[in-house]
């Protein structure tokens, strides 16, 4: 009795620490789940972060891409669907018959279908990609351990018909490279989207946002006058055996681009099987040339605004002039005697050009050319435009004798679309208008006009008016390869021999032709330029005029401009009711 008293005193005593402790152990349990249950930074989330990541994944989905179309709304470019065909084969309950099922949609091997199906991985890719109408077919079998993955896809309906100027995008993300599709990328891209993704074949699939998609926009292009110009450019780089070739045809009255033609071209939907890097760039905006006797047209604008000249200006031309220690010289050695401005322009005479230039003196002659826009940018809207190079005064690499050699196109370099533009200048009474390429966008609030957009005034409307004058005598006079019967153009040839790395090339394929003409010459609708590089034959009226006449003798009909006499009928038709009705 005594030994038990003492065991029952022991317990006692200890009872006491006992349920202290119980009691401490209760507590501490009960703060961790409170902490748990109401404080979760750390554990709760980890594990929210852990459970989501098992039931679902983060997929950037692209917005549906805008789409491109001509002036006539015809399309240029425009989307498809393609899928990625996955299965999950633990959700498999009928392999076999699955298989089939499969095997007729996607035309595969099946055994190699049953084999990933009855894959011990978690996932397994099956095809891809595939059409919408096999994605369609697919998710008409309603097999939840089938995964369908959207892929878009640019399709460029014209194939290569403009390809430089419409370019292509370059990945899933359907970024856009070159041309309209790179210049105007934020615009057709819309808004990229981080969409959560159900893993659990339950999972409901979540609607894509309707303002996510891009906006669709509308060219200046016309896709008939492109594929006219694209068609004759290809047969005359055939014919004349020249390397390559380009043609630009302009509205002078707002700057519109109505077609940009290259040869060779790029089909878009094909720029990965494109081998040469060289032809991923549009010659007509991307790359520079010497443009050489055209540009003797500017230099004699630009004198008679600044007045250095009056129009009947003349000199005696003995076939050579000397300016900063270099002697310029006429082709073939040639000597005029007494000559005028027009004759200038019509038998392409450098040494007449230079002259004018140098009496202009260098401070006049670069304001001029920078007034025409050479060596700068247009600021026309396509991917990387070149800026073409124009040295003055001042510069590093300039020389005294820049201006007697600039002023007849040589020791200079611009582009085609730069070209264009000046001449654009002239068409249109003195006033340079920025070339574009887009003419709308179409957005949830319905059309947005590109306004035209006036860079300078190059020239008075007089100045303008007379060397039109004396374009079309370099036409009637130097250039009847160019003559559209019916209509009076005016326009320049132009020929660059091609610099080497010490000299001049001579002989055949060595020089870069080029003719640029507008029409009606009193009422300009369009401005077209041909420029052919490395031909068989030397000189610009030889080989780019005859293009020229083939190319307008069809654009007259496509953008229905009368000819010079049924014009002047209508206008006297419309001034005599006016005055009656007055």
């Amino acid at each position: 009795m005594q030994r038990q008293s003492s065991r029952q005193a022991t317990i006692q005593a200890r009872l006491p620490f006992v349920i202290i402790f119980l009691i401490a152990l209760a507590a501490y349990l009960i703060v961790n789940l409170a902490n748990f249950q109401f404080f979760p930074r750390s554990v709760r989330q980890e594990m929210e972060r852990r459970g989501s990541a098992i039931t679902s994944s983060t997929r950037r989905i692209p917005a549906e891409r805008g789409l491109i179309y001509d002036r006539d709304g015809d399309p240029m470019a425009f989307n498809v669907l393609q899928y990625r065909v996955g299965v999950s084969p633990d959700l498999v309950a009928d392999p076999e018959s699955l298989r089939k099922e499969l095997a007729l949609i996607l035309d595969v091997d099946e055994y190699e279908l049953l084999r990933r199906i009855q894959s011990e991985n978690v996932w397994e890719f099956l095809a891809g990609p595939v059409s919408a109408e096999q994605g369609q077919a697919i998710a008409e079998l309603d097999a939840i351990a089938i995964d369908l993955e959207r892929i878009p896809r640019r399709f460029y309906p014209q194939g290569s018909l403009a390809g430089h100027v419409i370019g292509f995008v370059i990945d899933e993300d359907l970024k856009g490279a070159m041309g309209v599709e790179g210049a105007y990328n934020d615009t057709l891209a819309g808004r990229v989207l981080d969409l959560a993704i159900s893993n659990v074949p339950l999972g409901l699939p979540e609607d894509l946002p309707a303002d996510q998609r891009g906006q669709d926009i509308v060219l200046t292009l016309d896709r008939d006058v492109q594929f006219w110009v694209e068609s004759e450019l290809r047969h005359a780089v055939e014919v004349s055996g020249a390397f390559r070739g380009t043609v630009i045809v302009m509205d002078p009255r707002n700057g519109d681009i109505l077609a940009m033609a290259n040869d060779p071209t790029l089909d878009p939907n094909r720029f990965l099987e494109i081998e040469d890097p060289n032809l991923l760039r549009n010659p007509a905006v991307n790359e520079t040339y010497e443009p050489g006797t055209i540009v003797q047209a500017l230099t004699i604008a630009g004198a008679l605004e600044t007045g250095a000249i009056g129009p009947y200006w003349t000199y005696n031309d003995k076939g050579s002039i000397s300016t900063g220690g270099l002697t310029i010289r006429n082709r073939n050695f040639q000597q005029f005697g007494a000559i005028d401005i027009a004759q200038i322009l019509v038998r392409s005479v450098n040494v007449g050009a230079a002259t004018i230039g140098l009496e202009m003196g260098a401070d006049d002659f670069y304001s001029m050319m920078r007034g025409f826009g050479l060596g700068q940018s247009t600021g026309v809207d396509l991917f990387a435009e070149a800026n073409g190079e124009l040295t003055v005064p001042g510069d590093t690499n300039w020389a005294e004798s820049n201006v007697g050699l600039n002023s007849f196109g040589q020791r200079m370099q611009a582009t085609p679309l730069q070209i264009v533009t000046a001449f654009a200048a002239i068409a249109n009474d003195g006033i340079m208008r920025q070339p574009r390429i887009v003419r709308q966008a179409i957005t949830d609030q319905g059309l947005q006009e590109a306004q035209p957009i006036t860079i300078r005034r190059v020239l008075s409307a007089e100045t303008a008016d007379f060397v039109t004058d004396l374009l079309i005598r370099t036409v009637n006079e130097g250039s009847p390869q160019a003559l559209l019967p019916g209509y009076a153009i005016a326009g320049k040839p132009g020929t660059a021999r091609i610099a080497t790395a010490l000299d001049y090339e001579v002989g055949p394929n060595s020089s870069i032709t080029t003719f640029v003409g507008f029409l009606p010459a009193d009422d300009p609708r369009v401005v077209v330029m041909v420029k052919l590089d490395r031909p068989d034959d030397y000189y610009g009226h030889e080989v780019a005029a005859p293009v020229f006449r083939r190319i307008v003798e069809r654009l007259v009909i496509l953008l229905e401009i009368p000819t010079d006499s049924v014009r002047q009928r209508l206008e006297t038709s419309a001034a005599g009711r006016y005055a009656a009705s007055g």
